[in-house]
């Protein structure tokens, strides 16, 4: 079974989340799963750094799903923004758990978080253009393409390293209200 914790992580789960997001999207691990980007980006997808940083922040809250084991399983952020807005990020959910609904369950409970504790009216995200199959997933779960897109950090590592020359975000958007 698995459970969303509702309650902020811990830097006591920094290298789990560290892990699970790597696992995800870099290397031969993500080639389980559906969302690995391990044909556009080379790298790292996130640090300790990056991560401890969310968990740190006054305005951001980092949400985990556990199985019954209490085994970390998938995690998301969320992130106060002015105007009502959250932004939404770093999501990932185990490879070989994929497509079995924790991943639609872990974002359900990150918008009714951002909706119902802090007021916000809409989340918005970036998902790099090029991966359609992922976007199409955030759109039947009611996002939006705002017609916005962002370049990609071309030159920080933190981000990856591009195998492509042509990488941009596009950004979403839903309502929460």
């Amino acid at each position: 079974m698995v459970v969303v914790m509702a309650t902020d992580a811990t830097a006591d789960d920094v290298a789990a989340v560290v892990d699970l997001v790597e696992s995800a999207y870099r290397g031969e691990r993500s080639n389980v799963g559906w969302t690995t980007e391990a044909d556009l980006l080379e790298g790292q997808r996130t640090d300790s750094a990056g991560i401890s940083s969310v968990i740190a922040a006054p305005d951001s809250l980092l949400l985990l799903a556990v199985d019954g084991d209490s085994a970390l399983i998938g995690c998301c952020a969320i992130e106060k923004r002015p105007r009502d807005v959250c932004y939404f990020g770093t999501f990932a959910v185990r490879p070989g758990l994929q497509g079995a609904g924790t991943g639609k369950r872990l974002l359900a409970e990150a918008e009714r978080r951002a909706r119902d504790e802090w007021g916000s009216c809409s989340v918005e995200m970036t998902v790099i253009g090029q991966r359609e199959d992922l976007i199409a997933w955030y759109v039947r779960r009611g996002y939006v393409p705002s017609g916005e897109m962002r370049p990609f950090p071309y030159g920080d590592e933190r981000f990856g390293l591009p195998q492509r020359e042509d990488l941009y975000f596009v950004v979403l958007v839903k309502a929460l209200r």
